[in-house]
């Protein structure tokens, strides 16, 4: 059964979530969960900028960094969007 593989589960396991009314969603691809890490780590970066800001101890070319890479989230999150 093609679905129960999409969602990680056993045939028996698939049906019985079907019968009980459980959703059920295929995993996500390989490409989402690299797009995923790769938003996770430029969420680090992001908030590391913030801190500094906060501190008071930030530069302009920080806060100019912490937007391009704002935009990269944005961008990837409009990729994930479309999938």
């Amino acid at each position: 059964m093609t679905q129960a593989r999409q969602c990680g589960l056993s045939r028996r396991a698939y049906l019985v979530r079907l019968i009980e009314g459980v959703p059920v969603r295929a995993r996500p691809s390989q490409e989402i969960k690299e797009l995923r890490t790769e938003i996770h780590h430029i969420g680090n970066n992001i908030n590391q900028i913030a801190r500094s800001v906060n501190a008071g101890i930030a530069r302009a070319e920080d806060a100019k960094r912490g937007l391009f890479l704002l935009d990269q989230v944005y961008e990837l999150m409009y990729q994930i969007a479309k999938k």
